[in-house]
């Protein structure tokens, strides 16, 4: 028992696709690979060797800062001690420090990372935000010096605030931050003496160190980018593959982006320029956090009679929180980019909407997602039961197939014009099976995206898979294996057997081929599987299994009590009987104009035979 043409062609479409796709994320991973090679060797290279006086300079750190303070002829303040005000809301807990007026350390109160504890943006060393105070007595950077903090006041709306003010000789510089009661945008509105600009502009400096937060930090490093919005449009770079990046034209916010989420830096009324660059992390892994990227962003803020609005965003990469900024941020979530950008659009249209609707009707996410795939099943069931029915047709045309085989023998060419000849006179299309293939394949690649990129589903565990946005894992190899992994995902493998079982069905209601390679067919395609699904989301392995089962179910009952094989029959002879027009122009004729050459050269061949 064996493929007939219309299963062949689907799963040839389906498998090139397949190959296509695994080509591209293979790609995409050598890329960062070689690149993180690269780089790991530079910063090898230029790693400063450890300084005896090191311990010393850190311990005199606080008395550096105010010396500092004091050669700028500030007042005692600006030498003062490090304080900390914590603020929190319903979503953030916001460590504010006063050395430069900024956030330290905000933590995400509805998130955990990897080990359990809040995801945590920002609050590593090195992290700053400051700007250059230079001009009229003054000479040094807001992050070196120590603001004075203002009372923690509440609005009506709930919102909470707190101001940072630094005495100078040109005038008070103030921080002035406004926390929503449930969002995670936060109002920064600075006032900064005019004469400390220059040409108008306050050169301000962001440095952010993005940390390890899911459990596999590869995956993680390979998905971080910077992301930006230039002229009014959206951009973002993964800086394994590209280098620093200069933007001349007006800037409206910069964000470090991690898998699930971002940090971003925003400008009310546009940065006039900007600088990015981007520092890999260290190639060895230490105890504690693991950074994922550092980033710099050196920007040129305009000043208007000393003021600039700003806000500052810590959270999730969530499409519809993120649309209702109206600022484009919603593009970092990556629904398809690249070679299938395409697929954002059916994400963004119909899966996301359809998705929103099933996980308001249950808790579970793993049951949100069964109701998606009946949704798309149902969504292509026209074009999955017009392909039942052409299986229908080949099995009712074997009889006619059997006789063609015993006429031409051994002549794969005859017998392939003959073939489809028949089909053509029976009215069946021959690329039946192929066009539901092609339909899901785009469904597939979306979903992937979806899956890949979708914070509702982060953390979120289904039967024995305990994070639905990750691969669900039931043993550990404790080695890699190419391709492979080091591990071996159960949803995965309930993947490849419903696919497996699907095909075995496929054999038996076709009829029966003498191609040899059809026979490996139904066992390659779920081995390809195996090796491709193993690293994808649960998310995705169980859509797929729960769409294999639907396909299974479908196949039984279409063909045992919906599909009629007498009328199918009845049906072929009398599409034989209708007069047949002449084949349309474009791709129709050039086929027939085939067919019959390449059956008129057989005829030819025959008859030399003969003589």
């Amino acid at each position: 028992m064996n493929f007939d043409r219309n299963t062949i062609i689907g799963f040839v479409c389906l498998a090139l696709l397949f190959l296509g796709m695994f080509f591209y994320t293979s790609r995409e991973q050598k890329a960062y690979q070689e690149q993180k090679r690269v780089q790991d060797s530079i910063a090898a290279a230029k790693r400063p060797r450890l300084d005896p006086m090191q311990v010393r300079l850190d311990s005199l750190r606080a008395d550096s800062m105010a010396r500092v303070a004091a050669a700028a002829g500030l007042d005692t303040n600006a030498r003062g001690a490090e304080q900390t005000l914590v603020i929190e809301n319903s979503v953030l807990r916001i460590s504010f420090s006063s050395r430069g007026g900024q956030p330290k350390l905000v933590e995400l109160k509805k998130f955990k990372s990897f080990d359990s504890s809040l995801v945590r943006l920002g609050g590593q060393p090195g992290d700053h935000l400051h700007y250059r105070l230079a001009g009229t007595g003054i000479n040094a950077n807001s992050s070196d010096l120590n603001f004075t903090p203002g009372a923690i006041t509440t609005g009506a709306d709930g919102s909470q605030q707190v101001s940072f003010q630094l005495n100078t000789p040109a005038g008070p510089v103030v921080h002035q931050y406004i926390i929503p009661k449930d969002d995670y945008l936060i109002d920064f509105n600075l006032q900064v003496p005019q004469a400390y600009a220059q040409n108008g502009n306050l050169s301000m400096e962001w440095v952010d160190q993005a940390v390890q937060v899911q459990k596999d930090i590869t995956y993680e490093r390979q998905q971080a980018a910077i992301a930006y919005r230039e002229d009014g449009d959206f951009d973002d770079y993964n800086v394994f593959k590209e280098g620093p990046r200069k933007l001349d034209k007006p800037v409206n916010w910069i964000a470090v982006k991690q898998q699930f989420f971002n940090s971003a830096l925003i400008a009310r009324n546009n940065f006039s320029s900007a600088n990015l660059a981007w520092t890999p992390p260290p190639s060895e892994e230490t105890a504690g956090n693991k950074y994922i990227v550092q980033s710099t962003a050196t920007v040129q803020l305009p000043l208007k009679d000393g003021k600039a609005p700003l806000a500052l965003y810590y959270g999730p990469n969530d499409y519809k929180l993120l649309k209702r900024y109206n600022l484009e941020m919603e593009n970092m979530v990556n629904l398809g980019s690249g070679m299938f950008a395409f697929v954002k659009y059916l994400n963004r249209w119909v899966v996301l909407p359809v998705f929103d609707i099933f996980s308001k009707m249950t808790t579970n996410m793993g049951i949100a997602i069964l109701l998606l795939t009946l949704f798309i099943r149902l969504l292509i069931s026209p074009l999955t039961y017009k392909s039942y029915v052409s299986s229908a047709k080949m099995k009712a045309l074997k009889p006619e197939l059997d006789k063609l085989k015993e006429k031409h023998g051994g002549d794969q060419q005859a017998m392939g014009v003959a073939q489809m000849a028949l089909y053509r006179e029976a009215g069946v299309s021959m690329f039946g099976g192929c066009l539901p293939a092609l339909v899901q394949m785009p469904i597939f690649i979306a979903l992937y995206n979806f899956f890949n990129s979708n914070i509702a589903v982060r953390g979120k565990s289904f039967l024995w898979a305990e994070d639905l946005s990750r691969y669900d894992t039931i043993l550990n190899f404790g080695f890699h294996i190419p391709m492979l992994g080091d591990h071996l995902s159960l949803f995965t493998l309930t993947a490849v057997i419903t696919s497996l079982l699907i095909s075995l069905y496929s054999m038996s209601m076709t009829p029966t081929q003498d191609n040899p390679m059809m026979k490996y067919m139904p066992y390659i395609f779920p081995v390809v599987m195996l090796f491709f699904f193993n690293k994808l989301p649960s998310a995705l392995t169980w859509y797929y299994t729960v769409s294999n089962i639907i396909t299974l179910v479908l196949q039984f009952v279409i063909q045992q009590y919906i599909i009629d094989h007498n009328k199918i029959l009845a049906q072929i002879e009398e599409n034989r009987r209708r007069p047949k027009k002449k084949a349309g122009g474009g791709w129709a004729e050039k086929m027939a104009q085939m067919q019959e050459q390449q059956k008129r050269i057989q005829e030819e061949r025959d008859s030399k035979k003969k003589k």
